[in-house]
């Protein structure tokens, strides 16, 4: 599948994907063995990008996929007379690609208590595999153990969970290091 042409909510690129279509994309990244920065903005990301030109450049020119996550980047670009399909939410796109049955490792900012285990994850989505898991909180002499930890465990897709903005600039200092093809 082609990638659609971004669109521009306040000077930051979205791409006015639809749920399958933005599952479809990133099937094919993995299947072409491609790599895919995605980030999926809400209303309160493209505004950290007004004051933070670090992260704006990453959107505009590191991210590869930038998805309409949020009522509010959908309702902008239809305001500025864009065709935005729907929200395309972090989490529920992570879900329906965990239904493809990928190899996943997670880096969560969260304690992994409160989210499923493993075994859970198998069992909701037959054919996954979730091949790693690290809470987020670690110290920058912590990465290249991190780093190691996700290519060593075999994982196509990497999911992030560290807070914006956080989360895209580990990924943007880190991507030509990390192998999965899809980080988001």
């Amino acid at each position: 599948m082609e990638k659609i042409t971004a669109i521009q909510v306040l000077d930051v690129p979205v791409h006015p994907y639809s749920m399958d279509a933005a599952v479809q994309y990133l099937d094919d990244k993995i299947q072409e063995q491609k790599h895919s920065f995605v980030v999926t903005a809400n209303a309160e990301i493209i505004m950290m990008c007004q004051d933070d030109a670090e992260y704006k450049n990453i959107l505009t020119n590191v991210a590869d996929l930038v998805l309409p996550d949020g009522a509010g980047t959908v309702w902008a670009g239809r305001q500025l007379g864009y065709a935005v399909p729907e929200r395309v939410a972090g989490f529920d796109l992570f879900n329906r690609l965990l239904e493809k049955g990928y190899r996943v490792f997670s880096l969560c900012r969260c304690c992994p208590r409160l989210y499923p285990t493993a075994s859970t994850a198998e069992s909701l989505y037959p054919g996954v595999t979730v091949v790693g898991c690290r809470d987020g909180y670690f110290k920058d002499s912590d990465n290249k153990s991190i780093i190691d930890a996700i290519n060593n465990s075999g994982a196509q897709i990497l999911f992030i969970a560290l807070g914006a903005p956080k989360q895209e600039k580990w990924l943007q200092t880190h991507l030509q290091e990390l192998k999965p093809y899809i980080t988001m």
